[in-house]
């Protein structure tokens, strides 16, 4: 069975793999700061942690602030909030955490990729169980973000987004397109709400799936080697050049929308599956 690197692109990948990556990297840092102060300072433990009870609560009004002036990813929040409202709490305790001790504003980029992240990872095989329409949206903006970052003067960060890359690029993108991430989020969420309401099972994709999916890419004329980069990862020899990437990536993903509903179903279902363990 192909790997399907190409619809690893995540549920909101450009958040949950691109920016959270950065996010991790600086909580990594910041612990490592913790836990260095907390060696020197050992013989006054209750002066100096930062995770108290009331530094958390802090950091976390302190979040929820910069949340409220960023009314795109606000949007995300509050329907999280309301959906999933233990989720949230558990979430924002996290973030407050991740973000001690408190150096500066809370960068509500990194907030968004980290609780995006976070909920793919606690519920994100909730979505292969989603009725149809849900299902269909989240590949439908995926397909909308390939098409936006299509347009931006650096090909990579398409590339990136197509393989679920890391790339700190991405941040200017992000920031001057944050109703765009916000919207894709937003279907991740819709999806894990409604599998988690539905419960639907469907069954794994099959060979026949496959072959009808790599029939119809030749078709539109992709080459061999552009199907085995999408669908298996595969690095093609010669390299194929950032901008023909992000085509193939665009005409995959409108390719697989059109397919019967059957495998098209069964190979998204696969698809978040995969994501939710990424």
């Amino acid at each position: 069975m192909h790997n399907l690197r190409l619809v690893l692109l995540g549920l909101a990948a450009c958040t949950a793999l691109i920016l959270g990556w950065s996010f991790l990297q600086q909580a990594a840092r910041l612990e490592d700061s913790r836990v260095e102060t907390a060696d020197r300072k050992a013989d006054a433990p209750s002066a100096t942690d930062r995770q108290s009870t009331e530094a958390i609560e802090a950091e976390r009004r302190a979040i929820e602030t910069k949340l409220a002036d960023t009314p795109d990813y606000l949007r995300f929040f509050n329907q999280l909030k309301l959906v999933f409202p233990g989720e949230y709490d558990s979430i924002m305790d996290s973030l407050a955490k991740k973000s001690l001790p408190l150096t500066e504003a809370p960068n509500a980029d990194l907030l968004m990729s980290e609780a995006v992240r976070a909920l793919r990872l606690s519920r994100g095989a909730l979505a292969a169980k989603a009725d149809t329409p849900a299902l269909n949206h989240v590949f439908d903006m995926q397909l909308a973000m390939m098409r936006a970052l299509s347009g931006d003067e650096d090909q990579r960060l398409c590339v990136d987004f197509l393989y679920g890359g890391a790339s700190r690029a991405f941040f200017r993108f992000s920031a001057a397109n944050r109703s765009l991430m916000t919207d894709m989020a937003l279907a991740g969420l819709d999806a894990i709400s409604d599998g988690s309401a539905k419960k639907l099972d469907r069954p794994a994709p099959n060979d026949a799936d496959f072959q009808l999916l790599e029939k119809a890419l030749t078709d539109k004329g992709l080459k061999k080697a552009e199907i085995d980069a999408v669908l298996d990862g595969k690095a093609a020899d010669p390299p194929i050049d950032d901008a023909r990437m992000c085509q193939v990536g665009q005409i995959y993903l409108q390719t697989l929308a059109n397919l019967p509903e059957g495998p098209r179903l069964r190979i998204y279902a696969l698809a978040v599956e995969l994501m939710a363990r990424s």
